[in-house]
């Protein structure tokens, strides 16, 4: 098999590519449940990775798991009634911008006060 067979997925090969298991649709869900104010975020398939779904708190804490197509992300957002937006469309919101520097600033400061 080519490597662009592999690359495309093709003659079951999976090509490198890894779909969803239930243990993203696990951890998905849990972390869904564990948090308020959650919005999912579809991203598309590429050459690397499959479909991927971006779930973001209302403090912008995020996770990011592989996801069963965007019909998939939609039924997981169904099933705990979260809103899914398409990343691509309307883009990532602030809040998860601004988590991710009020981490990397705790960080620096840990980084500092151990020496």
């Amino acid at each position: 098999m080519s490597l662009w067979s592999r690359l495309r997925g093709d003659a079951g090969g999976g090509g490198g590519r890894r779909g969803a298991t239930s243990a993203d649709i696990d951890h998905l869900s849990a972390w869904a449940r564990a948090r308020t104010g959650v919005e999912a975020f579809v991203e598309p398939r590429t050459m690397v990775t499959e479909t991927t779904v971006v779930l973001v708190a209302k403090d912008g804490e995020w996770t990011r798991r592989r996801i069963s197509g965007p019909a998939g992300a939609r039924k997981l957002g169904r099933a705990l009634r979260i809103p899914v937006y398409d990343a691509q469309i309307v883009g990532y919101p602030q809040r998860m911008r601004d988590y991710d520097a009020r981490q990397r600033l705790l960080r620096d400061r840990d980084r500092r006060e151990r020496g």
